[in-house]
């Protein structure tokens, strides 16, 4: 992200709460974006909610205020934010961020209107009772970013056949972890590889990990979906680029900021359908008869780049599957 569009939201994000508080008075409702991450990393996403809001009639500074909540990585933080936003009495609130934010949302407020993004299946979260009719105050999109790790170990053996050994990090502190590691034990007997489990929630885990990794003598690493882990896209790649390990990845970020492939949901729809059903809300349609929206299309993209610094042959099935190959 360039500096100058930081700033930019930054400088935004500040003016938002006493704009908040000025829309209380006038009557335009407040639709708060509760997030797990950080501004860096969701300036365009953000951007993408503008969007849908936008398409459906409803735009900032207009007919609507934007006020912005972000925990930096840090979950516990996520309580006490939803906490600030239901005494604010916005109108929506709208998490972003995965399954953390909107478990803290749906914890502070029975009343207040929930849309959220998430990456695993939200009945089983506990988010919501059904995918069709959601029910009470909550509705949203999820991407099942956390439902592909058999796809991710199949693209394991594919590209080296003859991996013995995967090593799959996992954040223990997202509350879909134990999920996770129930499909990937699943995926991985599926597809007769033997996993390893690192398991990293701050900076320090990160590095301690990738040394655990080299020990292992691991034959490739598969990330998890996990906020936290697209805040450290860039120390997650430089990290598998010193240790040469063939790394795998659940967005297409990370393959373009040099890992070596990512399989997933297009991110783009599922944030611009955040802001439709936001504006939606909005203007009085209540969210538990919105069925929870689900990804249409998965995208594989392969830096072919990184590739042959790690000296990987990709055969040309593999790229002629791909939905971008960078070079």
């Amino acid at each position: 992200m360039r500096r100058r569009e930081f700033i930019t939201l930054l400088g935004g994000a500040a003016a938002a709460w006493p704009l908040a508080a000025r829309a209380q008075q006038r009557s335009v409702p407040v639709i708060a974006l509760l997030s797990s991450r950080s501004p860096a990393v969701d300036v365009p996403l953000i951007a993408v909610i503008r969007q849908g809001l936008n398409e459906t009639g409803v735009v900032e500074g207009q007919n609507v205020a934007l006020d912005y909540r972000w925990a930096d990585g840090q979950y516990d933080r996520l309580a006490g934010l939803a906490a600030a936003l239901v005494r604010q009495q916005v109108a929506v609130i709208v998490t972003i961020g995965g399954e953390p934010s909107a478990l803290a949302a749906k914890a502070a407020t029975t009343t207040i209107p929930i849309v959220f993004v998430g990456g695993g299946d939200p009945t089983r979260s506990g988010i919501v009772s059904s995918l069709h009719r959601p029910g009470g105050n909550i509705t949203g999109v999820s991407t099942f970013q956390y439902e592909t790790e058999t796809k991710h170990l199949e693209l394991v053996r594919e590209l080296k056949p003859e991996a013995t050994t995967t090593a799959v990090l996992v954040n223990p502190n997202n509350p879909y972890a134990e999920n996770q590691l129930d499909d990937i034990q699943r995926a991985a007997r599926s597809v007769g590889q033997e996993v390893s489990i690192l398991k990293a929630s701050s900076i320090r885990d990160i590095d301690a990990a990738f040394t655990t990794l080299a020990n292992l003598r691991a034959d490739a690493l598969v990330v998890t979906g996990d906020p936290f882990f697209f805040t450290r896209a860039a120390q997650l790649v430089v990290l598998a680029a010193r240790y040469a390990i063939p790394s795998f990845y659940y967005r297409r970020e990370f393959a373009a900021a040099g890992g070596l492939i990512s399989y997933g949901a297009n991110i783009a729809d599922s944030y611009r359908l955040l802001g439709t059903y936001a504006a939606r809300i909005v203007k009085g349609e209540k969210p538990g008869d919105l069925p929870i929206q689900l990804p249409t299309k998965f995208e594989l993209v392969i830096n072919l780049s990184t590739a042959r610094v790690l000296g990987l042959e990709v055969r040309p099935t593999l790229l002629a599957r791909a939905d971008e190959v960078i070079e």
